[in-house]
């Protein structure tokens, strides 16, 4: 296993083809502050370009925190300027998890709020532990969600359903999570970073050019007539019929052994 830091606050792992991308403030139970976020969204730069990336979990230092949202101590010190200033680096690291072209899994426990739930909701799959407690209380204090929350939540659980939980800014623990999908997957105390990356070492066992083409597919389809997003799925498809990954599957299908993807 090998390692790279980004910054003083970010951490990226490599476990073969997966790759952990750590939040490593656990002085502030991981909030995210102006440093963090150029992180988080450098580490996420670099992944993006990595081929030998197939699959990222995002994961946390903090055995208590996910992410506890924006760093609000450091926003109480800014002026109106210094906030303006900041937005586009907070929205770059969330938009850095978001478009990352390879599938994503959160790993949560303890707090996942504001921001920090907007890093999970960024994510593919989202994997957590008993201990969660997710949401989005933004409104509570004077602002709203802008991490994506306002778009990524009505995506996972509707409009009404997400509009309740923004209104009230309500904090829900894991079970009722996963009841409302919230989550994905619910796992005991704990065992939320050795299931999320058990499951990302099945996901990248496939091949490296159908996953970035199926999650493309996913995501652009998402929200479309069904003819617009049929055409979604067969631009996505062709990059893959033709690729080396294709020609690689069904050879290794036919000689009844494990593909060696090209990832090309």
């Amino acid at each position: 296993m090998s390692e790279e830091r980004f910054g003083e606050f970010v951490l990226v792992r490599r476990h073969g083809y997966v790759a952990e991308l750590v939040l490593d403030r656990p002085k502030a139970m991981n909030a995210v502050s102006t440093d963090m976020a150029r992180s988080i969204a450098g580490a996420c730069a670099a992944l993006a370009a990595d081929r030998d990336a197939r699959v990222v979990v995002l994961t946390s230092s903090h055995e208590r925190a996910f992410c506890v949202g924006a760093d609000l101590k450091e926003r109480n010190s800014f002026t109106d300027a210094d906030l303006m200033r900041q937005r586009p680096v907070a929205r770059g690291a969330y938009t850095g998890v978001l478009e990352l072209p390879m599938p994503t899994i959160a790993a949560v426990h303890g707090f996942a709020l504001g921001g920090g739930f907007e890093l999970a909701l960024s994510c593919d799959v989202i994997v957590a532990d008993r201990t969660a407690l997710v949401g989005l209380p933004e409104v509570s204090v004077g602002v709203i969600p802008g991490g994506g929350g306002t778009q990524l939540l009505p995506r996972r659980v509707g409009a009404a359903r997400a509009a309740e939980l923004i209104f009230t800014a309500r904090r829900v623990e894991a079970a009722e999570a996963r009841e409302l999908g919230l989550v994905d997957q619910l796992v005991d105390e704990g065992q939320d970073r050795t299931e999320a990356l058990a499951l990302a070492a099945r996901m990248a066992a496939n091949s490296p050019i159908g996953l970035r083409a199926a999650k493309r597919s996913l995501r652009l389809g998402q929200g479309l007539d069904l003819r617009a997003a049929l055409d979604v799925e067969d631009a996505a498809w062709r990059t893959t019929a033709f690729s080396a990954d294709r020609a690689e599957g069904v050879a290794a299908f036919n000689e009844k052994r494990t593909p060696n993807w090209p990832g090309e």
